[in-house]
Order: structure tokens, then sequence, then C-alpha cells
């Protein structure tokens, strides 16, 4: 049993919000930033599924933002704690050749890193957009965050400042993991299905499925965050998983999952692990991380907790579910050539 739960907690580290919320409210400010970036310079794309950011095998990532011709792309290092800001795409290797960089690393032209390190908002704010400057990309952003109460702009925020380089990579991790087991997930569904992505807005990785019906008019509400953007976000019928950190309010990390709208009986759905249970604060079921890497077998618990909940949300929700099952094709093995 030792080895299983020390093999266990390499891959699901143990990630104890009190140990960390400093750092956590300052990583979350800082991905607001980066997101924000993002947010100015790509054409809207429908329930803001172009604001997020990607999980990469070291990080969080931006993906390519287009600037003109050029490509933007920030990225979040959580093993050597860098952030990379690089540009690209416009000038061929060839030439690169003829300029005399013919090179491994981008020039500083191509490339600025601002070091992951204890620093203020204010600061990490001004480094960030002093480089973009540098790198000629013209954006402003708006710099009041979102989904949080208070919201202090980012320029003026010299309170958030602690950066543990051990839990940002723990949180990393155990985000990495998350998304291997989210995209699993995914992969059995054939209707409109969202990325796996992080929402720096809600500091959350999630994927999300769609019935393909229209939804009832969200309410809105949420803090710092417009009402239009929630109710286009919430246009369809949904039933989403992911997980979320904690934060100083409810300070455990858990996997979540939800429906939206939620439909009669929801909360008594039998969903399983029996460690999962409904929040009615949330009015989603919650699966703490803690109590799922102590299982033996993680992942198993995980979809477990993912296969129930969608059940539970799209049968009582009377989704088309065999309509939205995935059935994959057969793959044979290719000849071996003699």
């Amino acid at each position: 049993m030792t080895d299983i739960m020390n093999s266990t907690s390499q891959v699901w580290p143990a990630l104890p919000f009190a140990k960390w919320k400093e750092t956590a409210k300052t990583l979350h400010m800082w991905t607001q930033v980066v997101g924000k970036i993002r947010l100015s310079l790509t054409p809207w794309t429908n329930h803001s599924w172009h604001v997020t950011l990607y999980l990469t095998a070291r990080g969080l990532s931006t993906s390519p933002i287009y600037v003109g011709p050029r490509a933007l792309q920030i990225d979040f290092d959580f093993v050597d704690h860098l952030l990379r800001i690089q540009t690209g795409g416009t000038t061929s290797v060839s030439s690169q050749k003829l300029m005399g960089r013919d090179r491994a690393r981008p020039s500083s032209e191509e490339e600025k890193i601002i070091a992951l390190a204890p620093k203020s908002v204010a600061t990490f704010y001004g480094e960030v957009m002093a480089a973009l400057g540098e790198l000629e990309v013209p954006v402003e952003i708006n710099t009041t965050p979102n989904e949080v109460d208070p919201a202090i702009p980012f320029e003026q925020n010299r309170t958030d400042s602690a950066y543990d380089p051990e839990y940002a990579n723990r949180f990393w991790r155990v985000l990495l993991q998350s998304d291997r087991v989210f995209k699993e997930f995914r992969s059995e569904f054939c209707g409109k299905c969202s990325p796996v992505h992080f929402f720096w807005g809600s500091f959350d990785l999630a994927v999300t499925r769609f019935s393909g019906r229209r939804a009832p008019q969200h309410p809105g509400g949420v803090p710092h965050l417009p009402d239009a953007v929630a109710r286009e976000a919430y246009s369809h019928e949904v039933s989403s998983l992911g997980f979320w950190p904690g934060n100083e309010m409810m300070p455990d990390p858990v996997f979540y999952s939800y429906a939206y709208p939620e439909p009669p009986g929801f909360s008594d759905a039998k969903v399983r692990p029996s460690s999962a249970s409904y929040n009615p604060q949330l009015k989603e079921f919650v699966l703490p991380y803690e109590e799922m890497r102590k299982t033996g077998s993680p992942d198993a618990a995980l979809l477990e907790f993912a296969h129930s909940t969608y059940d539970g949300a799209s049968t009582l929700g009377n989704w088309d579910r065999a309509a939205l099952t995935e059935v994959k094709p057969r793959l044979h093995s290719r000849p071996q050539r003699s």
C-alpha cells in the first residue's frame, strides 16, 4: 500500500490549499494578466473559448495569438519557473541565416523571458507589458480582474506577491493529470463539446458537454463579469466537469460537476464514488481531490465521478444520449512488410 501511495503522490501530488493559498492568489492574478492579453487580441469564440489557457508539458500556454501576420505565444513554465513571451512567423529560416541568425534559440527581438518569483501583481503586470512593448506588440487590457471580490486593478495590486515554486509546480502537475483524464472522458462524446481548457477568471480546468438545446437565460451576477458574457456562455444546456484548487472561503481542492439548467432531482442523483456529494451552496457535485488521490486507482475514481454525474445530468435532463455517444472505429494494425 505504501508503494501505491508513493506512486500516486508522484502522479497526483498533495495540494493542501492552506500550504499555498498566498501563491494561489498571486498566480490567479498573473494568469488573468496573460489571459486578458489573449482576450484583447483574439476574435470572439462562442462561450468565451477564445480566452482560455491550455496545458503544456511544462505549464500553461495561450497557444498562438495572431497580431496581424505575426504569432504571439505566452507560456508559463512551472519547471524552470519562467514566463516566456515569444513572437514569430514573418521571418524565414533562410532569411535568418542571411541575417546571421542561424541559431537554436530566438533573438531578443523575438522572445522575452520573465522570472516567476516572489513579486507583486503590479510588478508582474509592468514587466509583461514592458516586454510586449519591446516586442512591438500593441495591446491594451482591462486591468480589473474578473470573478473575484475585491477586484484590485493589476497596476495597483502590491499585496499579492507570493510565489512558492514547489506548489506552483504541484498545481500544474494536478492540472496536467486532470487534463489527461478529462480528455479520455471527452473522447466518448460526439456532440458539441468544449476543449479541455483552463479558465483564468474562475481559476479552474474544465470540459463541457452540450445537449444541443438552448437553455433558459442565465441570471448573471458573477462578480466582475458582464452578465452578457455569462448569458452567452450558458446559452445552451450543459453538463460540465472540472478541477478547482479551492479558495479561502472553501479551502479544499475538488473535482466538480454541474448541469445548467439543473434538472429536477439532480441533487439526489446516484453519483460515485461514495466520497462524492452534492454541495447545495455551489449547486454542484464535488469529489474532494484528497479523497480521490487516496484511492487505489485515482484515474478510475475520477472517471467514475465524471460518468456518473454526466449520467445524472443527461438522463434527468432528457438528453438524446444515444445520439451523443461516440462510436469509435475499430482500427487494425497495419500489415507488416515482408
